[in-house]
C-alpha cells in the first residue's frame, strides 16, 4: 500500500503554514498576460472566445469547435470571487486538520502535503461537466421578467474537461479518519472576499464525507496539461457532477469534522432563496439538465438546409434524450445524440438537420432529460441570487432571404 509518510518537507506532524510564502509571482505566466485584460485573469481571453464580466470571463458558444470533445484550458470559463492567485509549486502544501481524523488536529497542528507526496498515491483521471451555479442567470430576466442579482451569465459558464489528480478518499484513507467523521470543508488560497463592507473571509465550502469518499478528486491537471492559474494551480479540488463553487480552486486546507461545517458559501449563497423558498432552504449540490446551441445569439442561418448543433448536460448522470424546436416551440423533433460520454460525467453532443427555413426572425429551442428522469422546463424556479436557470432557452436567429 502506498503510504503518505513524512517526506523532507512533506507530511509534517506540526503546524506547517502554508500562507504569504506560497504566493509568489509565477513569471511565465505573469509575463504572458495581455495588457488589456483585467488584473482579475491571468489568462488571455479574446472577445472571440470570452464575455468579459470584470472577475469573470464567459465562454462564448458561437466560438466552440463541434469536432472537439473536451474544452480546451484556453477556452474554459472562469469565474473568481477576488482575482487569480499566482502560487509556486515549490512552496506548496495541502493542510488537512479537524476532528474528524484518526488523530483529531486543531489547525495549528495541520498535516501538510506536498505535491511530490499527492503524486505518490495512485493516479486518478475522470471527465466531468465543470459549471457555475449560476449559468444562464440572464435569462431569468430575459424570457421570465424577474430581477436577480449576480453575474449575468448566458450559457457559457460551463465546460467538459479531462481532470488528473488523486482521489480525495485514497488521501484521507490513508491519514486516517474518525468513525463519526461527516463533514469536509476546503478552503481556497485566493483573496479574502469583502462586499458590502464586510470581510468574509477566503472562499470555502463544506460538502459531505460521503462524497468525499465517492469520486471527489485534487486534481493538478486538466486535459493532460498542468492546470492553469485560473483553474486553480497547483491543485484544486473536483466534486464531479456538483456546483462549481463545490470545487475549490487553488486549495490550500482541507478540515474535516465530526460535526456539520457551514460556511457563508453554503448558507448565506449558493441555496435557494426569495419570497418562495424557506429560510433553511439547503445547499445547491447536483447540477440540473441545461442545453445550448453552438450558435452565437441573433446568429444568420442560410435558408438552404444545413445541420446545427448543440450540447446537453446534467449533473445527476448521462443525458438519454435531445428534442429541438426550429419554429418557436410550435413542434419538437428529436436531435441526433452523436458523442456522449459513457462512463464518465461529460456533456452529449448532438445535431439536427434543419429543413429549408422560411426568411425572417425565429427562436430556436432544445430541451434534454437525464437518466435521473429530469427533463428541462418551460419555466425555471424563481429565486433571488438566480441559481440553476434549468428552463429550455429561447435562442434567437436570423434566417437569410
Amino acid at each position: 500500500m502506498t503510504s503518505l509518510a513524512p517526506t523532507r518537507r512533506g507530511l509534517l506532524a506540526g503546524a506547517a503554514v502554508v500562507g504569504a510564502s506560497a504566493l509568489v509571482p509565477v513569471a511565465p505566466w505573469s509575463a504572458r498576460r495581455a495588457s488589456a485584460q483585467p488584473p482579475f485573469i491571468l489568462k488571455p481571453t479574446p472577445p472571440e472566445w470570452f464575455v468579459d464580466h470584470g472577475t469573470n470571463a464567459e465562454m462564448s458558444w458561437s466560438s466552440v469547435d463541434p469536432r472537439r470533445y473536451l474544452t480546451p484550458q484556453a477556452r474554459l470559463f472562469v469565474r473568481n470571487h477576488t482575482r487569480t492567485p499566482t502560487l509556486s509549486p515549490s512552496t506548496y502544501a495541502l493542510r488537512v486538520h479537524g476532528d474528524g481524523l484518526a488523530t483529531a488536529r486543531t489547525e495549528s497542528e495541520a498535516l501538510s502535503l506536498t505535491l511530490d507526496d499527492l503524486r505518490r498515491l495512485p493516479r486518478h483521471e475522470l471527465t466531468a461537466v465543470h459549471e457555475c451555479t449560476g449559468n444562464g442567470r440572464r435569462f431569468f430576466t430575459e424570457q421570465q421578467g424577474e430581477t436577480v442579482s449576480g453575474t449575468p451569465w448566458a450559457l457559457g459558464s460551463v465546460g467538459t474537461v479531462r481532470w488528473s489528480g488523486v482521489r480525495l478518499r485514497d488521501v484521507l484513507v490513508r491519514l486516517g479518519l474518525s468513525p463519526d467523521a461527516v463533514s469536509v470543508q476546503a478552503t481556497g488560497l485566493d483573496d479574502p472576499y469583502v462586499t458590502g463592507g464586510t470581510d468574509y473571509g477566503r472562499v470555502r465550502r463544506p460538502f459531505p464525507l460521503a462524497k468525499a469518499l465517492d469520486d471527489a478528486l485534487l486534481a493538478w491537471g486538466m486535459n493532460g496539461e498542468e492546470l492553469l492559474p485560473d483553474h486553480g494551480f497547483p491543485l484544486r479540488l473536483v466534486l464531479p457532477g456538483w456546483v462549481g463553487i463545490a470545487s475549490i480552486k487553488w486549495l490550500g486546507s482541507l478540515e474535516v469534522s465530526r460535526s456539520e461545517l457551514t460556511s457563508p458559501w453554503n448558507t448565506t449563497w449558493y441555496r435557494m432563496t426569495g419570497p418562495q423558498w424557506p429560510a433553511d432552504s439547503p445547499p445547491l449540490t447536483v447540477n440540473p439538465v441545461r442545453s445550448a446551441w453552438e450558435l452565437a445569439a441573433g446568429a444568420t442561418l442560410p435558408s438552404r438546409p444545413t445541420t446545427l448543433t448543440g450540447r446537453s448536460w446534467s449533473g445527476a448522470g448521462r443525458i438519454t434524450r435531445v428534442s429541438v424546436s426550429l419554429d418557436d416551440g410550435r413542434s419538437w423533433r428529436p436531435a441526433v445524440l452523436n458523442r456522449r460520454s459513457h462512463q464518465d460525467q461529460g456533456w452529449t453532443q448532438w445535431s439536427v438537420r434543419c429543413p429549408r427555413l422560411r426568411p425572417g426572425a425565429r427562436q430556436l429551442l432544445a430541451r434534454a432529460s437525464d437518466e435521473a428522469g429530469r427533463t428541462q422546463p418551460l419555466v425555471a424556479a424563481a429565486n433571488s441570487q438566480g441559481y440553476f436557470f434549468d428552463a429550455v432557452v429561447r435562442h434567437p436567429v436570423q434566417v437569410a432571404a
